[in-house]
């Protein structure tokens, strides 16, 4: 599965109606949801009501990673107004509301229709939504302006007082905490989107991504020629560079991320030689493997991405690997099988099967944090 790309998007966050702090932080929530990880969440600053009489302002900035165009974040974003209870009206002039969610930025483009104006047309001139936004992003440089928040927040003209709150908002993205654990081994099928998943991970939670170096292995497009002869040299060569790469990757400490994420574990190399070599040639690779296996670190814990076999044949078909085009059914069921087998028999692994069948967490945000929580439901009971 092709990963679809993330946009760095800022957002300004606002209420001055009922509970102020519980609809900003239901809306936060919201985004999290919805929209995309949240990355940063500045102080809250209480502020006068611009351009009207009201009540006061409570005022935030938050930053958030997104795969949503402008259009669709900006109709997630109405949505979540609209049930806040929000009314948005096309007459000009402002007015008290439970929630108001503006976008600051959205990468560096500069967009002007009748929807949508990004970067935000007024933010220059009011310290309500700069302030809060040099707690998060001082250096960023507004596209059009071409100058950084810092500088646009020393020249504003406007003379309001904002006084910064005690209370935090809390960044929903901290409830999935994977920082108990050292390393999390993501394995599946071939097409389950075990690469997918792993490196979604490594880039909403800091981990160090190891990625199976499959694409460089000369074996693996002869072995879908021929699996009887190339299927001893393929095995051997996997399981040589599977041992060295997680011998050297687990081993060397990594002050600038909090865990470690793989897309397969070195088990995978026995399972995969189950199915593919002869009786004889499985006996002398199996005393090797356990001879190299019990040098490495072992996975706190071990997630099996399970799908049916239309969904992998379909999955590898869109992928389209030339050398992978001839897999059969019948091959992806016997990997299933001796996955399941494996997975049996290690009563003393923190294992945990997830079954993604009907689920695409690539392009749907929800089912993306289902798999999420269906992880930590396992990393949280080996704590």
């Amino acid at each position: 599965m092709a990963l679809p790309e993330q946009h760095l998007v800022y957002l300004s966050l606002g209420s001055n109606l009922g509970n102020r702090f519980e609809h900003m932080q239901y809306a936060l929530d919201a985004l999290f949801e919805t929209v995309g990880h949240v990355l940063k969440v500045s102080s809250v600053y209480e502020t006068p009501a611009f351009g009207f009489k009201g009540d006061a302002f409570l005022n935030i900035a938050v930053s958030l990673q997104t795969i949503l165009s402008p259009k669709d974040l900006m109709a997630e974003i109405l949505s979540i107004e609209t049930h806040l209870g929000r009314i948005r009206t096309k007459t000009k002039g402002f007015a008290s509301r439970p929630i108001d969610i503006d976008i600051l930025f959205y990468e560096d483009l500069v967009i002007e229709t009748e929807l949508l104006t990004v970067p935000h047309p007024h933010m220059a001139n009011r310290k309500f939504v700069l302030q809060p936004l040099l707690d998060i992003g001082a250096e960023k440089v507004h596209p059009k302006l071409n100058k950084t928040v810092t500088t646009l927040f020393q020249e504003c003209n406007d003379d309001s007082v904002l006084d910064k709150q005690p209370k935090w908002l809390k960044n929903p993205s901290l409830q999935f905490n994977f920082k108990a654990f050292n390393y999390l081994a993501i394995e599946g099928n071939i097409g389950a989107g075990k690469t997918s998943l792993a490196t979604k991970i490594s880039e909403d939670f800091n981990a160090k991504l190891i990625l199976e170096r499959f694409k460089d292995n000369p074996f693996l497009p002869k072995f879908y020629e021929d699996k009887t002869r190339y299927a001893f040299p393929l095995e051997m060569s996997f399981l040589a560079d599977r041992y060295q790469q997680l011998a050297d990757d687990i081993a060397q400490y990594d002050l600038f991320t909090d865990f470690i994420v793989s897309d397969y574990d070195v088990f995978k190399s026995l399972i995969f030689a189950q199915v593919t070599l002869q009786e004889d040639e499985y006996k002398l690779y199996s005393k090797l493997f356990y001879m190299m296996y019990k040098e490495l670190a072992k996975p706190d814990a071990y997630i099996y991405l399970y799908q049916n076999t239309d969904r992998l044949l379909a999955n590898i078909k869109e992928r389209g690997r030339e050398y992978e085009q001839s897999i059969d059914a019948n091959y992806l069921l016997n990997i299933n099988k001796s996955y399941l087998n494996f997975i049996k028999s290690q009563p003393q692994m923190n294992v945990k099967v997830i079954d993604i069948s009907e689920l695409d967490f690539v392009n749907n945000r929800a089912d993306y944090l289902r798999v999420l929580r269906e992880i930590l439901s396992t990393t949280q009971s080996a704590v």
